[in-house]
C-alpha cells in the first residue's frame, strides 16, 4: 500500500501548495490554468482510448456501458446531489466551482492506467512503479486545479486512496481471475469519462461527467455474467 499512500499523500500536498499560489494568481492566469487543465483532460482521455481500444474482444461494450450507465447515473442524479453536497460545505462564495473542480479532480486522479493498474501490480508483484509516475503526475494535478478551485480539492484525496485501496484489496484476493481483457474495457470507459470532464471544463458541453460514473460497473457485470454462464 505503500505506493497508494505516497500518491495520496502528493494530492494533498499539491492541493496546499496550489492554494497557497492561488492567492498570487490573477484571475486572468487562473483563467488559462482553467483551461489547460480542460485541454490536458480530453488529452488524457483520448490517449487512454486510443491505447486500449484495440485489445478490446468487444467493441460495442463500452458504448453500451456509457449509455446504461449514463442512464442509471442520470437517473440517481449523481452530478445533482455531489454538488448540492459540495456547495453545502463550499465557503469561497463561488456557487458549484469547487464541485467542478473534485469531479474533475477525481476523475483524472482515479480513472486511468496507473491509477487502476498501478494498486494491482502493487498488491501481485509488489511493484510501485506504476503508483510512484501517477504520484508525481497528481502532485503537479492538483496543485493547478487547487490554484484555480481552491484548498478543497484535498477533499479528493481520501476518494484516491479508497479507489486504489479497493483495487489492491482486489487483486490481493483475486488477482488471479481478473482478466487483462476487463481492464482494457474499463480504462476504454473511463477515458470516455475524462474525455467529457474536459469538454465541461472548456464549457463545450456539460457532459455531468458524475452521472457517467456507473458506466465503470457496466464492463463488470458483463464479465461476470460471461462467466457465470461460460459464454
Amino acid at each position: 500500500m505503500i505506493g497508494t499512500i505516497t500518491n495520496t499523500i502528493s494530492i494533498i500536498i499539491g492541493s496546499v501548495a496550489g492554494a497557497v499560489m492561488k492567492r498570487g494568481i490573477k484571475p486572468e492566469y487562473q483563467s488559462v490554468m482553467f483551461t489547460a487543465m480542460g485541454l490536458a483532460s480530453l488529452s488524457l482521455g483520448f490517449n487512454a482510448v486510443a491505447r486500449t481500444m484495440p485489445k478490446s474482444e468487444y467493441p460495442v461494450l463500452f458504448i453500451v456501458s456509457i449509455a446504461l450507465g449514463g442512464l442509471l447515473g442520470t437517473i440517481l442524479d449523481i452530478d445533482g446531489h455531489f454538488k448540492q453536497l459540495v456547495n453545502h460545505f463550499d465557503k469561497s462564495g463561488k456557487d458549484g466551482s469547487l464541485a467542478k473542480g473534485l469531479s474533475t479532480g477525481i476523475l483524472l486522479y482515479c480513472i486511468g492506467t496507473f491509477s487502476i493498474v498501478g494498486p494491482m501490480l502493487s498488491a501481485l508483484e509488489g511493484d510501485n512503479t506504476f503508483l510512484y509516475t501517477n504520484a508525481t503526475l497528481d502532485l503537479i494535478t492538483s496543485a493547478v486545479l487547487a490554484a484555480t478551485y481552491g484548498i478543497g480539492m484535498v477533499a479528493a484525496a481520501p476518494v484516491l486512496f479508497c479507489w486504489q485501496g479497493t483495487f489492491y484489496l482486489i487483486a490481493k484476493l483475486f488477482g488471479p481471475v481478473i482478466p487483462d481483457t476487463l481492464v482494457s474495457e474499463i480504462i476504454t470507459v473511463g477515458g470516455t469519462l475524462i474525455v467529457a470532464s474536459g469538454l465541461s471544463l472548456l464549457d463545450i458541453k456539460d457532459c455531468k461527467s458524475l452521472n457517467l460514473l456507473p458506466s465503470l460497473l457496466i464492463p463488470v457485470l458483463f464479465f461476470l455474467v460471461k462467466g457465470f454462464f461460460g459464454m
